[in-house]
């Protein structure tokens, strides 16, 4: 379970959205989420550098290939 300063900090970005033109906010946001993949490409391409990490990788998607329906 989360802490109460992350739901907090939840609910304030909730209020923030809701309260400033999209214009404003949004550009802030394409940003975090361009990083967020842009670091998870660079950590699968570290995984892949090694056997262990080819191993996870081919195990992960195993995985993922029995949860999709």
């Amino acid at each position: 379970m989360r802490d109460k300063s992350h739901n907090e900090q939840v609910e304030r970005w909730a209020n923030h959205i809701r309260n400033t033109p999209k214009e404003i906010w949004k550009p802030g946001f394409n940003e975090f989420i361009d990083s967020q993949f842009f670091m998870a490409e660079k950590f699968y391409k570290n995984l892949e550098k090694s056997e262990e990490g080819r191993e996870i990788l081919e195990r992960l998607k195993k995985e993922r290939l029995k949860v999709k329906v």
